[in-house]
């Protein structure tokens, strides 16, 4: 038996090179990862204000103001989180209560609290009834936020 090899495991300096490895992938990824869900539900977002603003112009022409119907009720945004899918909000999407002249209107989606949207460094998007696209407690200029 002298010719026969025995079988061999995997030494312990393999092991740890494997996983220095896998943890300096996993480093990389992740933030890009996470990078990535931000961008995501900001595109979302922006997209569902957006749906919310043609939702508004559309009652606007036909009572002649914003925040209530023609008969007088108080109008519910048809996109009132993102994402849509069901799944944990990441942005709310308010009408302003600020902005209540009957010829005006402001929409916010902010960052819902514990989600991935909060490290975001847009902040809460808006979007007013001129199409003037703003951010507010942002890092970065509306026009960064609003492009990407």
């Amino acid at each position: 038996m002298r010719g026969a090899r025995a079988a061999r495991g995997f030494t312990i300096l393999e092991l740890m090179i494997t996983v220095a490895v896998v943890g300096i992938l996993a480093a990389i990824a992740l933030p890009a990862y996470h990078g990535y869900l931000q961008r995501a539900a900001r595109a979302e977002a922006k997209a569902a204000l957006l749906e919310n603003a043609g939702f508004l112009e559309r009652n606007f022409s036909e009572s002649y103001r914003y925040h209530q119907d023609s008969n007088g009720h108080d109008l519910v945004l048809p996109v009132p989180s993102v994402p849509r899918d069901g799944g944990a909000p990441m942005y709310t999407i308010t009408l302003d209560s600020a902005a209540t002249g009957t010829s005006t209107f402001r929409i916010v989606a902010a960052p819902v609290a514990g989600s991935a949207a909060t490290q975001d460094a847009c902040g809460s998007l808006t979007l007013n009834q001129l199409g003037q696209k703003g951010v507010s407690g942002a890092s970065r200029p509306a026009s960064e936020c609003w492009q990407r």
